[in-house]
């Protein structure tokens, strides 16, 4: 009895984190994107994308960014400000 439900614990908490994502990102299994500051005198941001062990590079293209490169296996992205509204 002790060990069904172990195992059941083992699932459940891997189907967990599995879920949050953020262990496959860290792990390089799915791609994943983070921010860099951009050189100084541009506006927008700039995203690093690092292509995951199952999936490529991500495409940008979508959220009106341009891609600038590729260095030592990283894409960078120029991506627009995004627009808030007020209050």
């Amino acid at each position: 009895m002790w060990r069904a439900a172990a195992v059941v614990v083992l699932i459940l908490a891997t189907m967990v984190a599995i879920k949050d994502g953020r262990a496959l990102r860290e792990t390089g299994v799915i791609a994943s994107c983070s921010t860099v500051a951009p050189p100084a005198g541009e506006s927008g941001y700039l995203e690093a994308c690092r292509p995951g062990k199952l999936e490529g590079r991500r495409d940008l293209k979508r959220q009106s960014c341009q891609s600038i490169g590729v260095l030592a296996n990283i894409e960078y992205w120029r991506c627009p400000s995004p627009v808030e509204s007020g209050p």
